[in-house]
């Protein structure tokens, strides 16, 4: 199948939780199925819409997820990066958790759990990044040796004392829906 195809309809069998994400999912079926190039070329915005894969380390046993300081963003968001021409996202998920972790992800899900669509402006130019979050089992009492050219540090939050302050814009909706279809793992 189709790299194209394939990615297309893990996002279709994405259930949204909220508008913003059935906006957002509606959007990335348009731009998927508009044949324009979806992976990035040139650092920073060329294609000026590219996609990313998010992933979350989560400690179910603990009730924990990890997040990392990230310096170029200086927020405090999920590891991560962009979907390297002709890559499946669940491979950049496996690549980046090594690179930046060096730890082999394990995903929880095959496809991605949670869709954002945001546009990052910087000093040179902005883009917008599809950004496809997917869910990894991380163990919060291991010590990673995180990338620490991209990083400040890392942290594990429990799920009821993620930062408010500094962090990815999506992050408290992420949460929501996060708690909201893994309840039965959470009491």
């Amino acid at each position: 199948m189709e790299l194209r195809t394939e990615i297309l309809q893990m996002i279709d069998r994405l259930h949204p939780t909220d508008a913003r994400e059935e906006a957002d999912q509606a959007f990335t079926l348009q731009w998927l199925r508009s044949g324009v190039e979806i992976f990035r070329r040139e650092k920073p915005a060329t294609p000026p819409v590219h996609l990313v894969s998010y992933f979350v380390p989560v400690d179910l046993n603990l009730g924990k997820i990890l997040l990392v300081h990230h310096k170029k963003a200086n927020l405090w968001l999920p590891p991560g990066g962009h979907v390297e021409w002709n890559e499946h996202p669940r491979e950049t998920v496996k690549r980046e958790m090594l690179e930046e972790l060096s730890v082999e992800a394990g995903l929880l899900q095959e496809d991605p759990f949670f869709l954002t669509v945001t546009k990052t402006v910087n000093e040179m130019s902005s883009h917008t990044d599809v950004s496809l979050w997917h869910l990894v089992q991380g163990e919060s009492e291991l010590k990673y040796a995180f990338d620490r050219d991209e990083f400040h540090e890392i942290r594990w939050y429990s799920y009821d004392a993620i930062p408010q302050k500094h962090v990815e814009p999506h992050l408290n909706r992420f949460m929501t829906k996060f708690s909201h279809d893994f309840r039965e793992v959470l009491r």
